[in-house]
């Protein structure tokens, strides 16, 4: 088994309503599940709302602390653990892309702007008049799952998406001041980035894909992420390899090639160089 596994949908879900979809409060959560508490990843997208309760959340090397109104929306493959009171309560709900795109049809998930990784967080703070107006949705979805009533998916994916919407309003508000013509491009870099940092490193390969000169791109960057095109996508390689490295049954050799190095020696010092230790400096820190 290794160290830091990626946990599916079916490791939490007892229920009828299928393979992917679970709720439940994280009091009852915790009970079947403390092994949560340690380092790991989902396949599926992750949405946790804390009423109760204080500690730390700890997503892809970054730490955040838990209080009450405490929002976090993960997407599949993020590294995360939590430090938790003994009095931690709130929701926690596990998700498929597939199940949700298409239900939905022409709206996909990726579409909301707090599960895009570039330059957004994976959290925000609800207060206690939000929190009065989002957590009936977390209750009614619960009732749902834990029932057998007509229309039991329909009603918890409607309920699902009017939490989404909550989110993207109080989100635009906090994180996003104005509607930028580059928004819909750094999404579309987004997506690509996702599919082919593994294989292409080159930014005009990104700026070819998006039918752009690679100037452009670079000024849609550096507008609103405040980085190059090679900034974005070196740090999108670091990350990844960061959380590979966590698999301490991976030699560093392996993962260089995985991520389409073929030159070692060049990877640690591109690594090196961004993370300010090497490879294997960091893996034992860990």
């Amino acid at each position: 088994m290794q160290k830091y596994p990626v946990y599916s949908i079916e490791r939490f879900n007892c229920n009828a309503v299928g393979s992917d979809f679970y709720i439940n409060t994280f009091k009852n959560h915790l009970v079947d599940h403390s092994f949560v508490e340690e380092p790991h990843r989902h396949n599926s997208y992750v949405l946790v709302l804390f009423t109760n309760g204080s500690g730390t959340h700890d997503i892809d090397f970054d730490t955040f602390r838990i209080q009450s109104g405490s929002m976090f929306f993960l997407q599949p493959g993020q590294m995360h653990h939590w430090n938790l009171s003994d009095d931690i309560d709130g929701f926690v709900v596990f998700y498929s892309q597939e199940m949700y795109n298409l239900y939905f049809g022409q709206k996909t998930i990726e579409t909301f702007p707090f599960y895009s990784a570039l330059g957004n967080s994976p959290e925000m703070i609800f207060d206690s008049n939000e929190l009065n107006g989002i957590v009936p949705y977390f209750y009614a979805m619960l009732e749902e799952y834990q029932g057998n009533r007509i229309m039991k998916q329909d009603k918890i994916l409607n309920l699902l998406d009017s939490i989404h919407i909550e989110i993207t309003r109080k989100y635009n508000d906090q994180y996003i001041l104005e509607t930028h013509s580059y928004n819909s491009r750094i999404q579309d870099f987004y997506l690509l980035l996702e599919k082919f940092f593994w294989t292409e490193k080159a930014p005009s390969f990104y700026a070819s894909q998006l039918h752009i000169t690679l100037k452009h791109l670079n000024r849609i960057c550096n507008e609103i992420l405040k980085k190059t095109t090679t900034q974005v996508i070196t740090d999108r390689i670091i990350l990844e390899a960061k959380r590979m490295l966590m698999d301490k049954k991976r030699t560093v050799s392996e993962i260089a090639s995985e991520l389409g190095f073929d030159d070692y020696s060049y990877f640690v010092r591109l690594f090196k160089k961004h993370a300010g230790i090497t490879p294997t400096a960091f893996r034992a820190s860990k």
